[in-house]
């Protein structure tokens, strides 16, 4: 036994390859020669000493990222040691992001408000309970029909728009008039009110009304056995397949219009590894658009692993605005100003960091980087749109 230090004892050969010790550390393996279980003081040391060892890394990598370019040109000029790689680092930052996801995107009302994804139960009043009286529900109840209404009248024109706000109205209606039986058990809602009222307790979802007619065959409704989608070029095992995937997207269908939070979560689990998935395609278009950089693919591979981690880290940005202004807005509802600004703000430092970031790393001249950024970014916008398409297919299917 040999000291290296005035406290601490260690053993003459490395622990882990039994080469003789000339330090604190095996010149062999690199194992420290003190063993951390004989020591509690030391283990606690060995810890912390991690831990900011691997802070200063990660402090120096997102530093860098933020600034276009620097990062990446930096990786490749060989500075690597003092950096998080490339692929650690985007794992990383998408799996923090689609956590934090699932806490910043609601498909229904957060607030407990009106849910267009489900019929009003019997008793419900939704956000109408803080009202006291009769009168405060109608004022509320003509706010919301109010918005709705200027909605509707504004509405794009794509196919259930508007029959999902006009069953939001119905919903809308349908509260106020149980709050008001709650509070006035003799006031009786208008003529007018009280047909919409039970289509809203009645009547589909909008996700059931928009989706309906996709399973429509033969002019009437699809059934996996007695009305089933049949090709004649198929053989009868993959016809039989194919019926059986309609069936499974039939019930996702009705499941995830109960519970549009159920199809959020599907999709968002979905989401990351469609996106890991287009990294190396990125790359791969970055290496036909230059041709003549010098740069072979696997240094590509790295501006993309870096110019998706920016995408990711400012996504997990605007979900934290986000987060942070629904918190902020219930006691100071100008947040919400400030908070929408800075998203607006994110969204359009985005495409001019990417921009920016590719003029840096290859070094052409502006206009020439700018026609292939044009050309590579309406190529992945295709590629991305497919990409999220296919896990919404897999998620009504599966």
């Amino acid at each position: 036994m040999n000291t290296l230090d005035g406290d601490h004892i260690a053993a003459s050969a490395c622990e882990n390859c039994a080469t003789p010790l000339q330090g604190h550390y095996c010149h062999q393996c690199g194992q420290h020669a003190h063993n951390p279980l004989n020591s509690f003081v030391h283990a606690i040391e060995e810890v912390f000493e991690s831990f900011w060892h691997l802070d200063g890394r990660i402090v120096r990598t997102l530093r860098d990222l933020l600034v276009p370019g620097r990062l990446a040109a930096r990786f490749l000029g060989g500075h690597r040691a003092p950096y998080i790689p490339p692929l650690r680092l985007f794992v990383i930052l998408s799996v923090l992001t689609f956590f934090v996801a699932q806490f910043a995107i609601h498909f229904s009302s957060p607030d407990g408000g009106f849910d267009l994804s489900r019929p009003v139960a019997r008793g419900e009043v939704g956000e109408y309970a803080g009202d006291a009286s009769v009168a405060a529900v109608e004022q509320h109840r003509d706010r919301q029909l109010a918005e709705l209404q200027r909605a509707l009248d504004q509405q794009p024109a794509v196919p259930g728009v508007g029959k999902a706000l006009q069953i939001g109205m119905a919903r809308t209606r349908a509260l106020a008039q149980a709050r008001i039986a709650q509070l006035d058990p003799g006031h009786a809602a208008p003529a007018s009110e009280q047909a919409p009222a039970q289509d809203a307790v009645t009547e589909a979802t909008p996700v059931e009304q928009m989706t309906g007619n996709l399973f429509d065959h033969n002019g009437k409704a699809w059934d996996e056995h007695t009305n089933p989608v049949t090709f004649d070029a198929l053989p009868g095992f993959a016809n039989r397949w194919l019926n059986h995937k309609i069936a499974r997207a039939q019930g996702n269908v009705h499941r995830y219009s109960q519970d549009l939070e159920a199809f959020k979560e599907a999709l968002i689990g979905a989401v990351p590894t469609a996106l890991f998935l287009l990294v190396p395609v990125f790359a791969l278009l970055l290496k036909l658009f230059y041709l003549g950089s010098g740069r072979g693919y696997l240094e590509h591979l790295v501006v993309g692993l870096y110019s998706h981690a920016f995408m990711v880290l400012t996504l997990l940005a605007i979900f934290l605005l986000r987060i942070c202004g629904a918190a902020l807005a219930m006691h100071a509802p100008w947040t919400g100003v400030v908070t929408g600004l800075a998203e607006g703000l994110l969204w359009l430092w985005l495409p001019v960091y990417l921009w920016w970031m590719q003029w840096r790393v290859y070094g052409k001249a502006w206009w020439l980087t700018s026609i292939k950024y044009l050309v590579i970014g309406n190529l992945y916008l295709v590629l991305v749109a497919f990409a999220a398409l296919l896990p919404v297919i897999s998620s009504f299917i599966h």
